[in-house]
């Protein structure tokens, strides 16, 4: 009848249309739904790559699990598991606690993941022939265990426990034990504004993207803030605060710090004392043994392990941890100065004091600017 099969499908844009085409009207109705389908794919796809963009975020590598189907990859892992001996024909116990009506004992084809740590052997099959969800992830794990990747990260939903020893089951038995498999579940985040939560809901069509709130508070807010939890700690992100300048603002509290030192040595440079990197390296600071900034420097003899920590463990949240409590002790350290003259950085008429004093406040400044820098955020050297 000359509608377009979109129109009464989904809604869709001239665009859509346009590709769809009149070509399209008298075919088998697989063939122009998968023409749209691929158009919304491809939709979706850029808006995530541009919403990650945003947060300077790039992946290698963006894998579908329709791909891996008609590939043969996974017959291909399933068989390298069969070689192992891993694959069986046998029947599940019923589950445990209170068993589903509708349960009945069946022969399944199994993978023994018992035999790598698992609690019960796990289905691969369903009774129609058909893949279950776990064939194509062990499929895509065998394609990076095969491509020779020596650590392997997945990043899960919290409601995806369950799946966790299944999966590293599947990596060991495919790699025999010499690929690690480091597993994040993740817990969801929650909006507030105006001290209110925001609720969101599909339905009634009221969500936030994360390209909503990276313009409102900008990409280093966001990133910061997001990492100054653990993977499986919820977060509460509340727009309000994230953009107010106090101690409550992690990111604020943490840049300030790195300004209110660039700060000191504009006016150092001013007042004729010279705070060049070169200089500073060569200063003595051992006249300096004061309470207050014997905790800076213990502070910063901690960096080098725990960025090894935080880089072994793949927790960054430790990171933004650590920043924000030599932030903490750098800010204790410069108020303590109004009422301790002999702690402030610049002592009027004593330059050689003032430099070792400027050379460790610098210190501080070169270790947030190098953790900001692992997170991925901008240090800045004035705030405004």
């Amino acid at each position: 009848d000359g509608t377009y099969p979109g129109d009464y499908l989904i809604p869709v844009g001239e665009a859509l249309k346009d590709k769809v085409g009149d070509a399209y009207v008298d075919q088998p109705e697989d063939v122009w739904l998968e023409e749209v389908r691929n158009y919304a794919t491809d939709a979706m796809m850029t808006l995530i790559r541009t919403d990650l963009g945003s947060l300077g975020v790039e992946m290698d590598k963006f894998f579908s699990e329709k791909s891996l189907y008609g590939t043969g990859l996974i017959e291909s892992a399933i068989k390298d598991l069969d070689d192992k001996g891993l694959i069986y024909r046998g029947t599940l116990e019923p589950p445990k606690g209170k068993t589903p009506e509708d349960w009945e004992p069946r022969e399944q084809t199994l993978f023994r993941s018992t035999a790598h740590g698992d609690d019960v052997d796990r289905p691969i099959m369903k009774s129609d022939g058909s893949w279950t969800y776990f064939a194509p992830d062990i499929a895509y794990h065998f394609d990076k265990v095969q491509r020779g990747y020596d650590l392997l990260i997945d990043v899960f939903g919290a409601d995806h426990g369950g799946y966790v020893k299944r999966m590293k089951a599947a990596v060991s038995a495919l790699s025999d034990g010499k690929t690690p498999l480091d597993i994040k579940l993740t817990q969801l985040v929650k909006l507030y504004k105006n001290g209110e939560p925001f609720k969101m809901s599909k339905r009634a069509g009221t969500f936030v993207t994360l390209s909503d709130v990276v313009a409102e508070v900008g990409p280093d807010v966001t990133r910061f803030v997001m990492l100054t939890r653990k993977n499986d700690a919820p977060l509460d992100f509340d727009f309000d605060k994230v953009l107010e300048q106090s101690k409550d603002n992690p990111v604020f509290y943490v840049q300030y710090a790195n300004a209110r030192v660039h700060s000191v040595m504009r006016k150092a440079t001013e007042a004729g004392v010279t705070v060049d990197d070169a200089t500073l390296a060569g200063i003595d600071l051992t006249d300096m043994t004061h309470d207050s900034e014997l905790a800076v420097a213990r502070k910063l003899a901690e960096w080098p392990r725990l960025v090894e920590i935080a880089a072994r463990t793949n927790e960054p949240h430790r990171v933004a941890f650590y920043l924000y409590e030599l932030a903490s002790d750098l800010h204790a350290l410069y108020n303590k100065g109004n009422d301790v003259p002999e702690l402030r950085f610049l002592q009027e008429g004593n330059i050689a004091a003032s430099q070792a004093k400027i050379a460790l406040a610098r210190s501080v400044s070169v270790v947030i600017s190098a953790g900001l820098g692992i997170l991925g955020v901008t240090p800045v050297e004035e705030m405004r």
